[in-house]
């Protein structure tokens, strides 16, 4: 018969150091994700800033999230309108990302001066060029650390040219083909 061997000590867990916000922002930086323009237009002011941080959450109903900071001035212009839409850029459209992303200093209205847009069903501004546009209605808004998460459902959408996709990845614009 074996003998039993009996553990006395278990081996100590690794040490996890809390992550900082350098090598957070350098790991996400890792990511490849879509080009967008987010913007509103209302009560608060027109307003757009380019950004990555758009995800679907569900299609029934058709719900989308968008992340931003909430020291931003577009942050303040979405609680007050209530609406935002959400404008996925074709490769090209770099120039136009970045004076929505605040190249130059435009202000936030003056910086539709860029590309055409239209007026969405819920008065959000829709870029004509934009690879699929989405018209949403904010239905909730939660603040997490730095940022606001805005839950919108979708009050309408518009496709555009199948052109190349604009992506950010290592912190510059990139071409993703179309596969047709």
């Amino acid at each position: 018969m074996q003998a039993l061997h009996k553990i006395t000590d278990a081996p100590a867990a690794p040490t996890v150091e809390a992550v900082d916000g350098p090598d957070y922002r350098e790991a996400m930086s890792r990511i490849a994700g879509a080009v967008h323009v987010i913007a509103t237009d209302g009560a608060g002011g027109r307003g757009g800033a380019t950004m990555t941080a758009v995800t679907s959450v569900t299609d029934a109903p058709p719900t989308l999230l968008i992340c931003l900071n909430r020291s931003g001035r577009l942050n303040a212009l979405l609680r007050e309108n209530g609406v935002f839409s959400v404008n996925t850029l074709v490769s090209g459209a770099e120039d136009l990302a970045g004076v929505f992303a605040g190249v130059g200093g435009i202000d936030h209205a003056d910086r539709f001066a860029t590309g055409t847009w239209a007026t969405a069903v819920t008065g959000a501004p829709l870029l004509a060029s934009a690879r699929a546009a989405f018209d949403c209605r904010i239905t909730e808004a939660t603040d997490v650390g730095s940022h606001t998460v805005f839950l919108g459902r979708v009050e309408a959408v518009r496709l555009g040219p199948k052109e190349p996709a604009l992506l950010y990845l290592d912190r510059a614009y990139r071409s993703v083909p179309t596969l047709d």
